[in-house]
């Protein structure tokens, strides 16, 4: 989210989750004819809806890793048949415009675990719960 952005509202999330739901249980059903989304599986991890509703960013990350360049593509000419499906599952005025990017909150979450668990930030952690220790906490104070 950008400085001085509005975090989305409930109807926002809550819409994004319908969508997300919709899609993940249309990609299950495997009714692709493209063959770069046939027998692949795809896991939708976040929608992302706009104020407005109009519009919606849907983050996939293909199951066990590999390439999602042409699963995005893939996904991407597949958008009308997506969007017929969702409006016969979701109530909605009009069925947001669906915009396809790879999720890669996993591989950042990987990164700073493998950063955390590195030699030299471990030294730094121990070296600082050890300098805690020897404070007396407010506990000590015998109150």
């Amino acid at each position: 989210m950008s400085r001085g952005a509005k975090p989305p509202s409930q109807r926002q999330l809550r819409v994004g989750e319908e969508l997300r739901h919709a899609i993940a249980m249309v990609i299950e059903r495997g009714e692709f004819r493209d063959p770069d989304l046939q027998g692949r599986a795809i896991t939708v991890t976040e929608v992302r809806v706009s104020p407005d509703l109009r519009n919606a960013t849907v983050f996939v990350v293909p199951l066990g890793g590999g390439d999602v360049a042409p699963i995005l593509a893939g996904l991407k000419r597949a958008k009308a048949f997506l969007r017929h499906e969702i409006s016969r599952m979701v109530e909605l005025r009009a069925v947001p415009d669906l915009w396809f990017q790879e999720d890669t909150t996993f591989d950042t979450a990987s990164r700073i675990d493998t950063i955390l668990n590195s030699p030299e930030v471990r030294r730094d952690i121990d070296h600082a719960s050890a300098a805690e220790d020897d404070f007396p906490s407010d506990e000590d104070d015998g109150q």
